[in-house]
This record gives structure tokens, sequence and C-alpha cells, in this order.
């Protein structure tokens, strides 16, 4: 039977925090063998956290799911959250490649918002992961079955996302519209500095 949400998906906290400790072990793993094969990190910055339960709480409402804690462990992914931030185009490729090997990992949904752009101006690369971990799951599972979003972004896309986010809940801007055109601008201009800066990478490379 379903349980109301509150202190049921609190009690969840714990393991959904081991589980994502051990996600973090295994990109950050990763990132050092990549930083001692090739001399450069796999990423710039890794931000992560669980999702808290009124935020959770608003989601399952959002989505008409019953606010238990079976939806948003087992119907809803983002309990865990990442965001992996890049330096480079090419390194999001790097990281997704990367993620794939994890063992216990697997990559059941993608959304891929750099080729196909929101129309706001919105770039990132969106991942669900599915991972197996030995603790129970909210389904009785023994090993469980637990889900994780992963963002992959530039430093670019990730420095204009939190721009947009912030003024998109200021309620008393003027002139919206204009706002608006003038962050799809921004974006696209940043969008056009991450391929220059790949093509310079490129050129180093070829010429180092």
């Amino acid at each position: 039977m379903n349980q109301p949400m509150g202190s049921s998906y609190e009690a969840w906290r714990p393991v959904l925090e081991k589980v994502l400790e051990q996600l973090v072990r295994d990109i950050k793993a990763y990132n050092q063998k990549e930083k001692d094969a090739t001399g450069e990190n796999a990423y710039e910055h890794l931000i992560y956290r669980v999702k808290g339960t009124a935020s959770m709480e608003e989601k399952c409402q959002r989505k008409g799911l019953p606010v238990t804690a079976k939806s948003a462990l087992h119907d809803i992914h983002d309990a865990i959250g990442l965001r992996i931030v890049c330096r480079f185009l090419s390194d999001i490729d790097r990281n997704l490649r990367l993620l794939r090997a994890i063992p216990g990992c697997t990559i059941i949904q993608e959304k891929d918002y750099v080729h196909n752009v929101k129309p706001n101006g919105y770039r990132s690369y969106h991942l669900i992961l599915r991972l197996e971990e030995p603790f129970p799951d909210v389904e009785g599972n023994n090993p469980g079955i637990f889900y994780a979003e992963v963002q992959l972004r530039t430093i670019a896309m990730d420095s204009w996302a939190s721009l947009e986010h912030e003024m998109k809940y200021k309620k008393s801007i003027r002139n919206p519209e204009l706002i608006g055109q003038e962050l799809k601008r921004c974006a696209d201009e940043l969008a056009a500095c991450d391929l220059s800066m790949e093509t310079i990478r490129k050129l180093i490379r070829e010429n180092g």
C-alpha cells in the first residue's frame, strides 16, 4: 500500500545518499583515470544533490501522481540529481562514454538539448541512469534499482542556465518578451563561443 510521502520519503534519504555517494565515487574515479591517461580532466566540476521532500511533493502533484515514496523513487527518476559541467563540447560525448562504462549503470533515457535546442535557447544533455545497488529499493527488490538524473553542460551553457533560471522567477520583470529575446540571443552567442573554443582546442592539439 502506498504511504503518504512526508517522513516516508525522508526515511529513504540515507539510502539515496549512499547511492549518490557511490555514483560520485565512480565519476571521480573515471575522471582521475582520464587525467592520468591524457593529462586532462573529463569535466570541470561536479554538482549533486538528493531532492528535498517539498520539491518532490510538488513534482508528484504536478505530474498527477500519488504523493508517495513509491511515486518519488519509482515513477519519478530525479530523486538523485547530478550536473557534470565540462570545458568543451566534445567533453560531453567523452563523459557519456565514461558513464556508460560504469558497472551496474544503464542509461535508460537521453534528451539531447545540445543539438535540439529548446525555443528559449536552453542547451544541455539530460540522462536518466538506472542503478543497481546492494540496498533494498522501494518495491522490496534486493539488490535494489535506483534512478538518477544527470545533466551534462559546458561552462557557458551552465552559466546561461543559472542566469535564466534566476530571471525566470523574478515576477516583477517588465517586458518579459524582450528579456526572453535577449536571453535567446545570449544563448546563441555563447553556443558560438563553445564552437570556437572547440576549434581552438583542436588546433592546439594538432600543432602542439
